[in-house]
């Protein structure tokens, strides 16, 4: 039952691929399962970097960059052999679809299109007044950020 699940999942990949990508996929992993030994050496290399990338997301959540994409990715790496983590990309997948459906709702994006408008012509502005006011110079915001962490 667990490997027709992730028989599946594997199914799906191979038929977004480009043709001929796709059957060479196919007689590539075959030929890796064939072979008892070569099919658990290859689940532990996806194994190990699937959870090697899910705990750099995760130490990404306290350190800056990119934890929500890095965990997101560790889970289609550890989906592609382990079933369970297909499932645990269930409700990201179903976030993205209403996430997208919300993106093009007319009347949604016509207001984050105003709202990026007017922030884009409020940083001009602000930029605008800026170099006026200092000109090319940096003084100004350096002694502000140096004095936040004075």
């Amino acid at each position: 039952m667990l490997r027709d699940r992730s028989s599946a999942a594997y199914l799906k990949v191979q038929e977004a691929a480009p043709p001929g990508i796709g059957e060479r996929m196919r007689r590539f992993r075959e030929r890796i399962r064939s072979r008892r030994t070569l099919d658990t050496a290859w689940r532990m290399l996806v194994l190990t970097l699937g959870l090697t990338l899910l705990v750099a997301g995760l130490i990404m959540f306290l350190i800056p960059g990119p934890g929500f994409a890095t965990v997101i990715l560790a889970l289609v790496v550890l989906g592609s052999e382990f079933t369970w983590a297909t499932r645990a990309l269930d409700p990201v997948k179903s976030a993205a679809r209403r996430a997208s459906a919300k993106a093009l709702d007319p009347r949604r994006r016509r207001r984050n299109l105003l709202i990026g408008a007017t922030a884009g012509v409020l940083i001009a502005i602000v930029l605008l007044w800026y170099l006026v006011e200092f000109g090319f110079t940096m003084g100004p915001v350096l002694t502000w950020v140096t004095g936040l962490f004075a």
